[in-house]
């Protein structure tokens, strides 16, 4: 291996957008998450609407009934 063309292995800190923090090894330093296994519907078993910029509502509000 040649030297010094090898990235820093180090302890990262991972921040989740739940809340939710814990360590793991990267090359980055702090890596922050959208959705870790703590919050994500598949390990949890909730189902979640995630709405980015409102799509989820307007997709309700084009596809409601007329008599709803």
């Amino acid at each position: 291996m040649k030297p010094e063309i090898h990235p820093v292995y180090a302890t990262a800190k991972v921040n989740c957008a739940c809340g939710n923090t814990f360590q793991t090894r990267s090359t980055q330093s702090e890596i922050r998450l959208d959705i870790c296994a703590a919050c994500h519907p598949f390990y949890t078993g909730k189902q979640k609407m995630i709405d980015t910029a409102g799509r989820v509502e307007r997709f309700r509000q084009k596809y409601a009934k007329a008599g709803a």
